[in-house]
């Protein structure tokens, strides 16, 4: 060991097989240090409730230790910055919750103390229509005047559509990952993840090398909904680690959101249960967190940025826009129709649109504005 025992042992006692979170607190309270843990006689931790023969027994392992020193060199070769409990610079909110990790490992260099964190979950089947919601809502909060901080997971369907809205619109995101940084799942979103550390960081309570265990992800729940000052059901079926987060957030006395939908959508269920059973506000956007929040949300900014856009157009785009504009979704036939022009006319004037992201393609030919 070196000048880095104090984080040696911190590491080493998150790496505790039968050590939980809130036992760990417990040790460190009862021997005065972390290292006190590992020096404290056999007889005086039998002592401590729920310290049993095993534990005793796993305090003492020495492959343990050997992990550590692995962990170690990790960290140090890949940047990742580890964060005790104790540290200062441990996120403030996810402190203040009992059973939150005693260590985070964290790729990237974020100020979790922002004053505004919110934590956007869903389900990973996402509809267009949960989509869209999911990114309007984070564009909504980029108008606050300060910079939120966007919580979410990575996974696909909502997690991901609210990271990349996030980067998109200039706001600092964070992913809590199920696994050790030493990887990344779905490796589809590789790219997005290294976008995110430039601007955000990825987060787990996972040392490299840890298996791919389903409680993980289960787990990491509680990081999400710790992290925030408010926690965001876009779409959820009747279960789902959605709505394992609302109920953690709504157990940390976090304010959580739902949107409603369809009663015969079973991607809606889970958001109409919360808010049926008063664990989550209905909001239809932004402007209804803000409320419940105290948190100015204008829409000048994007007004401005529309009109501008708009000013622009000129012509069959001018026509096209304003058409949109009147009916909200249309068919390309349907578009051309009312334009009274061909479809080999209209065709290449909906794709400069929707490059210059004025406007959206949807499945089966549908055209709408974008969220600008």
């Amino acid at each position: 060991m070196s000048s880095k025992d104090g984080l040696y042992y911190k590491i080493a006692l998150s790496m505790i097989p039968g050590i939980g979170p809130v036992l760990a607190r417990r040790l460190v309270s009862f021997t005065g240090s972390v290292e006190g843990v590992f020096r404290e006689g056999r007889a005086r931790l039998l002592k401590i409730p729920n310290v049993g023969e095993q534990v005793v027994a796993a305090l003492g392992d020495r492959r343990v230790f050997e992990r550590v020193d692995k962990e170690l060199a990790f960290i140090e070769r890949y940047g990742i910055r580890p964060c005790f409990y104790l540290d200062t610079d441990y996120p403030g909110r996810l402190r203040t919750c009992e059973d939150a990790p005693v260590m985070l490992y964290i790729k990237g260099n974020i100020d979790f103390e922002q004053q505004k964190v919110i934590s956007i979950v869903g389900t990973r089947r996402a509809t267009d229509k949960g989509l869209d919601l999911c990114r309007e809502l984070v564009e909504e909060l980029s108008y606050t005047g300060e910079k939120v901080l966007i919580v979410s997971g990575l996974a696909y369907g909502i997690d991901i559509c609210a990271h990349k809205a996030a980067l998109k619109n200039g706001l600092p995101t964070v992913a809590v990952l199920g696994h050790g940084l030493d990887t990344i799942y779905p490796s589809v979103h590789r790219e997005v993840a290294a976008e995110i550390v430039d601007t955000g960081a990825l987060v787990s309570e996972f040392s490299s090398q840890t298996a791919f265990v389903r409680g993980n992800f289960i787990s990491r729940n509680r990081i999400i909904a710790g992290l925030g000052d408010a926690t965001v059901v876009v779409e959820s079926g009747e279960k789902g680690g959605a709505l394992i987060t609302a109920d953690i957030a709504d157990s940390y006395n976090r304010e959580v959101f739902a949107f409603p939908g369809r009663v015969d959508d079973p991607r809606s269920k889970g958001c109409n249960q919360l808010i049926k059973n008063s664990k989550a506000s209905l909001i239809e956007d932004a402007g209804d967190l803000g409320y419940v929040m105290g948190w100015e949300i204008t829409r000048q900014k994007k007004m401005a940025v529309q009109r501008r856009l708009f000013d622009e157009l000129e012509g069959l785009q001018k026509r096209i826009t304003d058409l949109l504009q009147e009916h909200g979704e249309l068919t390309i036939d349907d578009i051309g129709f009312h334009c009274q022009s061909p479809i080999s006319k209209v065709s290449p004037l909906l794709l400069d649109l929707e490059f210059r992201g004025i406007v959206r393609c949807l499945p089966g030919n549908q055209y709408k504005l974008s969220s600008i």
